[in-house]
């Protein structure tokens, strides 16, 4: 795998977890509703993943010793993985009691 999509990818499924069970426990603390913990994921997932691909653009651009396509490879691999992993808990929150999800 190149190293470009490593980047994306690690960076990518770690902050994608640590953020989106984040927002779960704190939208279900305070409302203890499917639909607003549903949406928070929708949400987080559109919005953290473009913050952090932005982020590793910019880190990776700052070197000054990248390939422009393996910048934009990392970019859109963080993005893509960000996203990806965040919308994956969905599925737990329609199918199991919300307090268990």
């Amino acid at each position: 795998m190149k190293t470009s999509f490593k980047t994306g990818l690690s960076f990518g499924l770690t902050s994608g977890v640590i953020t989106t069970l984040g927002l779960m426990v704190g939208l279900h603390s305070g409302t203890h509703s499917r639909t607003v913990v549903i949406g928070g994921i929708v949400t987080i997932a559109v919005a953290d993943a473009l913050s952090d691909a932005l982020g590793i653009h910019l880190a990776e651009e700052s070197k000054n010793n990248g390939i422009v396509r393996e910048i934009w490879e990392s970019t859109i691999a963080t993005f893509v993985a960000k996203f990806l992993i965040a919308m994956t808990f969905v599925a737990p929150v329609l199918w199991l009691p919300l307090g268990d999800a």
